[in-house]
């Protein structure tokens, strides 16, 4: 059996930080770059007294068509009030309203550190249909340094212009009440014009914490 010869000068190599070797365009030769279901870590905001946490392009990487799905992680997102819900929105180029018509559903599981309050149950504080609020992704989340609340968002080809946007969000809360919450919320954006943008922010007050965004190639 033959053994393909790969031209070295089409060998490309240099070091990259978060990228992999793979085969170039015409197959001959090799170079660093991402691969297809890489998950690329696009940008980290972290804050510590502040009213939103947005990817917009201009202070934080927005959307791009480079990415088919974008995965934002929230990592010990902290309200500065208690007893809030913690929600996103999303919008598309040249408006800030964050008011695009969503339909969702939600439901929660829920048990108390007394060991009281154990439920699964539907929230229909949680769903819209056909609304245009800021979407929620958990509620009744506590502000005492125990508290608060951590998980992920992951929202669908958002810059595709034939089609709705879907997103999935699943956190885990601990509320006001000291019930621990792990909350699933799911939902599309009822909008076929790309989106540009998203946003993310408590009903009241401020917050502290971390959020990163990934693109999946």
């Amino acid at each position: 059996m033959a053994l393909s010869k790969v031209d070295f000068n089409n060998i490309n190599v240099t070091p990259a930080a978060s990228k992999a070797l793979k085969w170039n365009s015409s197959a001959n030769g090799f170079e660093t770059g991402d691969l297809g279901g890489s998950m690329v870590l696009l940008d980290t905001v972290t804050v510590t007294n502040a009213g939103n946490i947005t990817f917009d392009g201009s202070l934080a990487t927005g959307f791009t068509s480079t990415y088919k799905e974008y995965i934002f992680k929230l990592i010990n997102i902290h309200p500065a009030t208690d007893d809030v819900t913690y929600t996103f929105g999303v919008d598309v180029s040249g408006a800030t309203n964050y008011n695009k018509t969503i339909t969702s559903t939600a439901f929660r599981a829920t048990h108390g550190e007394d060991a009281s309050s154990a439920a699964l149950s539907y929230l229909t504080s949680a769903d819209q249909a056909q609304g245009t609020a800021m979407q929620t992704i958990c509620g009744s989340v506590g502000s005492d340094n125990d508290q608060g609340l951590s998980g992920e968002l992951r929202i669908f080809n958002p810059t595709d212009a034939t089609f709705v946007k879907h997103f999935i969000a699943t956190t885990s809360s601990i509320a006001h009440s000291d019930r621990i919450n792990a909350n699933y919320i799911a939902g599309y954006v009822n909008t076929t014009t790309a989106l540009d943008k998203i946003t993310f922010a408590f009903s009241s007050g401020n917050q502290a914490g971390t959020i990163k965004m990934y693109g999946i190639l």
